[in-house]
């Protein structure tokens, strides 16, 4: 008899994934030591089976084929690739990373977060559930998931532009007070929440939630930005007249070429060049003044 076909966000790759990217986000931002990044690392590298789904994850949730067959192609080919992973290591790793979780965070805090696509991460895992498992579903299920995932592949996506757009002209159907009041809350929260970073900073953090388990590319940013702070403060360096401040910057300047050793990007190498991020922001205030 065939059973139901179920999701479970708690199983979600997908969405295990993206729960603990969050999660360094708010740790960051709160300056605690998040735990979700050695998890991340562990887990979701390359080599462990967890990676590998959460590859076929990404691939049909940030793929856009405008062609149905295409699309269909495309799906048919990452069910194919995802049946030469090993279910038990793949069971094995996602109970080992759940136990994890739950001894590290609130489980309720944590998953009870909102996932903006929770639908089409919700109809891959079923997908690859009816195409993996051994199993018989009721096919209407496994047919609408299938059809979920090939409508958000073919459908067109919304520029950034185009959101702010839709918003703004909802935002001027509103009356003029609750427009005043509404904008007020928004800034407010905006500044509360991110004014104690610059622009370079945002783009390190985004940098590092993003490539996290892409140490190449992590590595290759640093090495750039390390070189682009290190000019920046020797210009910074010419205009300072305190001899022992000059010293003290003329040493930090000499460590900056730490940053780039290694073959792993460490946590603390993030860090020390959030510092220098900061660093240049306070020198260029106090020259400008």
């Amino acid at each position: 008899m065939a059973r139901k076909l179920k999701h479970s966000k708690i199983k979600n790759t997908g969405i295990l994934f993206e729960l603990l990217t969050r999660q360094i986000t708010a740790d960051v931002l709160n300056n605690k030591e998040s735990k979700s990044v050695r998890l991340i690392k562990q887990y979701f590298n390359e080599n462990t089976q967890l990676g590998k789904e959460l590859q076929f994850y990404q691939l049909l949730t940030e793929k856009r084929c405008y062609s149905q067959e295409k699309a269909l192609q495309l799906i048919e080919a990452v069910v194919k690739s995802r049946k030469k992973i090993s279910s038990s290591e793949l069971r094995r790793e996602k109970y080992n990373l759940i136990k994890e979780i739950k001894s590290n965070y609130s489980v309720v805090d944590f998953f009870n977060a909102r996932i903006s696509n929770y639908k089409v991460f919700a109809s891959i895992y079923k997908l690859f559930q009816s195409e993996t498992i051994d199993e018989d579903f009721h096919p209407e299920e496994s047919i609408d998931a299938k059809f979920t995932v090939l409508e958000h592949i073919t459908s067109k996506k919304i520029t950034k532009q185009e959101k702010q757009s839709e918003i703004v002209e909802l935002y001027k159907e509103k009356d003029k007070d609750l427009r005043l009041l509404t904008y007020q809350i928004l800034v407010d929260k905006f500044n509360s929440k991110y004014k104690t970073l610059n622009e370079s900073q945002k783009t390190l953090l985004k940098k590092y939630i993003n490539n996290i388990s892409n140490t190449n590319s992590l590595k290759e940013f640093i090495s750039i930005e390390s070189f682009s702070v290190k000019n920046q403060l020797k210009k910074e360096l010419i205009k300072v007249e305190d001899k022992i401040t000059k010293i003290k910057l003329t040493e930090a300047i000499n460590q900056i070429n730490s940053l780039s050793k290694g073959n792993i990007v460490k946590d603390k190498q993030v860090l020390t060049l959030m510092r220098y991020y900061e660093l240049v922001k306070e020198l260029k205030n106090v020259h400008k003044n």
